[in-house]
């Protein structure tokens, strides 16, 4: 749905024109998966999907909230009543922006806001993390609180974490509020620092295709927090802050440290060689070398299935008839357990693949997959 339309939905529900109508993404992620919340590198940049929010001020102290794509009437929350675990619906993600920005000291008084998304939900593909940007970002525009983009990402970070509950790292909020089109973003979630990576497919004769199993997954479950909790475990018997800090060089001697601990063991290679993919990734895209990335992000899908224990029957299937049929590269993006695979393919093979997979799945039984090419779009920004 397009500003135009979600704006006049606004005046529709609320009897008056919005102040302005912003838009966040969502993302994929090219490379460094659970990283993030090991203070590790990750490689995510922007899909075209996005959340697009139409918003205004309240100065009584109520935030008023409508979706397009949940069903129901305005919901009606007050401000002074926000609290963490207090919502289990969708109106969770922007009342725990409006309550992290409060927390934070930031003089926000109410709101009407009306969204639509197009970025599918439970695909691994932050459908979250760009209806918690798309609210920082307005309110940050109409309140004036001159927050930097990290900061906003921070924001919502904690809005997820604390708020909703979702243990996640911060790459997903960074790459919605900070991505450009046309680049990945090479991002170190220890101190934040950013590089735009060129990264034009077209250009290279290739297209990155994702494959949505429809296999629906939650941060919130306690899967992704007992693996969280594990790489903790695994940094603290290793004596060091975070997973980030095991030199690549150093894996073997640290995981003979960790003795007979198999479960950390397993976490801490993945954590470590996926730092190590991410910068080998960083290395042949700032070469030039665009072709060469694919057997890097195949090697990342073997880490993640094999010693995180997080893929499933549907992103193995796609990850195996994509190399079957030719493709450069292919792996499960996003927290697991469910959600997307990306493949890096030639241009000229997209549709044969495209083909192989769907066929994959209907010879398997499984839900049919819905397929599009990922294009590295632009981060959050303001429509209208």
């Amino acid at each position: 749905m397009g500003a135009q339309q979600v704006a006049q939905r606004f005046t529709e529900l609320y009897g008056t024109a919005p102040e302005g109508v912003w838009a966040a993404p969502g993302r994929v992620n090219l490379i460094g998966e659970h990283t993030d919340y090991n203070d590790g590198f990750v490689m995510p940049f922007a899909l075209p999907h996005q959340a697009v929010a139409a918003v205004s001020r309240r100065d009584d102290g109520l935030l008023r909230l409508h979706s397009a794509d949940v069903a129901g009437d305005v919901a009606e929350l007050r401000l002074d009543g926000l609290a963490p675990g207090s919502d289990s619906a969708w109106t969770a993600y922007p009342a725990g922006v409006v309550w992290a920005l409060r927390e934070a000291g930031h003089e926000v008084t109410g709101a009407d806001v009306h969204l639509s998304s197009t970025v599918p939900t439970g695909a691994g593909l932050s459908s979250s993390a760009a209806l918690e940007v798309v609210i920082a970002l307005a309110l940050d525009d109409l309140y004036g609180l001159g927050l930097q983009r990290w900061q906003l990402a921070r924001l919502c970070q904690r809005a997820e974490n604390v708020y909703v509950g979702a243990p996640t790292g911060i790459m997903d909020q960074t790459a919605s509020a900070c991505c450009t089109s046309g680049h990945a973003l090479f991002l170190d979630t220890r101190d934040l620092s950013q590089r735009q990576i060129p990264f034009d497919l077209a250009a290279e004769g290739l297209r990155l295709l994702v494959v949505d199993t429809q296999v629906k997954h939650a941060h919130s479950g306690g899967e992704y927090g007992k693996r969280r909790a594990g790489c903790e475990k695994g940094a603290a018997l290793l004596g060091v802050d975070a997973l980030r800090d095991v030199p690549h060089d150093g894996l073997e001697a640290a995981l003979a440290r960790l003795g007979d601990e198999e479960e950390v063991v397993r976490l801490v290679r993945h954590i470590v060689t996926e730092n190590h993919r991410v910068e080998r990734v960083v290395d042949l895209l700032s070469a030039g070398r665009t072709h060469e990335i694919g057997p890097v992000l195949t090697e990342g899908h073997a880490s993640l299935r094999d010693d995180f224990r997080i893929s499933c029957p549907e992103l193995d299937l796609v990850v195996d008839t994509a190399l079957a049929g030719g493709a450069l590269g292919a792996r499960m993006t996003g927290g697991g357990f469910g959600g997307s695979a990306i493949v890096l393919t030639r241009a000229t093979d997209a549709d044969t693949l495209t083909k192989s997979i769907e066929e994959a799945f209907a010879a398997a039984a499984f839900t049919p997959p819905r397929v599009f090419e990922a294009t590295p779009s632009a981060g959050a920004h303001r429509l209208t």
